[in-house]
């Protein structure tokens, strides 16, 4: 704002004074965060798709700054075909509709534009899609009586899909594999068919996949309990935690979900040390509806019906505390990029928040958490 030269040096003073103290109490908007960010390279992209009214489905792309403040992207939201569930490698984009696969070009700037259709299934039937390491294999379970997991290589030239083979007798759907570092070997669990199972896969190099012919052992319940286990979460060597919940003989839950921990041999066996009396309960709720490693392996997020939680993970060793619920709304997915930065999605609340965690703080981002009219998924793509 340009001021008159002949202000007396008194106004000048009391008006500096008054712009210092405006700025001190009044926080920057949103708009403002945004500027900030779009003035230097984003550390990462962030996806999510959406259903804001019947009949319209889109991907909305947000740039993500050093201190994890967010900018949509030009064109954002994308229109999709339905896209709910999404999955990328640095360049393409896959999201499902149920029936269908679809390929998106992610450009530079982070912008996303379809490229390839491939028909799966018809009547529905896909659920969560996620990829190897390498970003050069897809897969996707799929509804059966006895769920299936489906592999597809990536032309990483085009975007374009082949279908490589299908196992059957996978966990639950909605259930990823995740794969330890050394990309052979990926696992999840469930409690599908009221069976308790811990699931191993094996990754051949052309991405073809077959369950291993294992069985983990579990912790005893005291009393004569059991766990029945849900999904899980490798770090970056050969270490996987997994959530459990404590049931009784009747199969009703006695206590909250606790954090196991296994380490996977050179052939995929799984062992753990963890008991009853050392694994950490959670405080999200009833239900845990998603966890995620952190890139370094040193954090493990837990989303639920009541909100976010962190812990630290310690390899082989017992998980241990390291938040409260830094959120109470339900959060419904996590995910983190390479810049410490934690995201969580709210689908009930349709929220988007984003955190810095370290070993000494974790604090919620500028501008966290932003608005999103019925979110669905997240992905982020990592750029440093």
């Amino acid at each position: 704002m340009s001021r008159s030269i002949a202000f007396s040096c008194l106004a000048l003073i009391m008006t500096f004074a008054s712009a210092v103290l405006a700025s001190a109490q009044v926080a920057p908007s949103q708009t403002d965060i945004a500027d900030t960010a779009q003035t230097k390279a984003p550390v990462a992209y962030v996806y999510v798709t959406s259903s804001p009214s019947s009949g319209v489905n889109q991907i909305n792309a947000y740039a993500v700054a050093s201190n994890g403040a967010l900018t949509p992207l030009s064109g954002s939201p994308f229109s999709t075909s339905g896209v709910y569930d999404i999955a990328l490698n640095g360049g393409w984009l896959f999201g499902t509709d149920g029936n269908n696969i679809y390929s998106f070009s992610i450009a530079a700037n982070g912008s996303l534009t379809q490229v390839d259709e491939l028909s799966v299934v018809s009547g529905g039937g896909l659920g969560s899609l996620f990829l190897d390491h390498t970003g050069t294999s897809l897969y996707a379970d799929y509804y059966t009586t006895n769920n299936e997991y489906m592999a597809y290589s990536i032309d990483n030239s085009n975007g374009q899909l082949t279908y490589v083979d299908n196992i059957m007798g996978g966990p639950s759907i909605g259930s990823i594999a995740s794969f330890i570092g050394n990309n052979e070997y990926a696992y999840s669990s469930s409690c599908y068919h009221f069976t308790q199972e811990i699931y191993g896969l094996q990754r051949s190099s052309d991405g073809a996949i077959t369950l291993l012919n294992n069985n983990p052992p579990f912790p005893a319940v005291p009393g004569g309990g059991f766990y029945c286990p849900l999904s899980a979460a490798a770090d970056p060597t050969n270490h996987v935690a997994i959530a459990m919940q404590p049931l009784d003989s009747n199969w009703s839950p006695i206590g909250p979900y606790q954090l196991a921990t296994y380490t996977a041999d050179g052939s995929g066996n799984l062992t753990t040390s963890s008991t009853y009396s050392n694994m950490p309960s959670v405080s999200v709720g009833d239900y845990i509806l998603d966890y995620w490693m952190s890139p370094t392996g040193k954090f493990l997020a837990v989303g639920g019906q009541s909100g976010l939680q962190i812990f630290h993970f310690n390899g082989a060793h017992p998980i241990t505390d390291y938040t409260g619920l830094i959120t109470t709304n339900q959060v419904d997915q996590v995910f983190w990029d390479n810049n410490h930065h934690l995201y969580a999605l709210s689908g009930s609340a349709g929220l988007l928040y984003v955190f810095t965690v370290t070993e000494k703080s974790v604090t919620q981002a500028p501008g966290s958490p932003y608005s999103i009219t019925t979110p669905e998924n997240m992905m982020v793509l990592p750029k440093s």
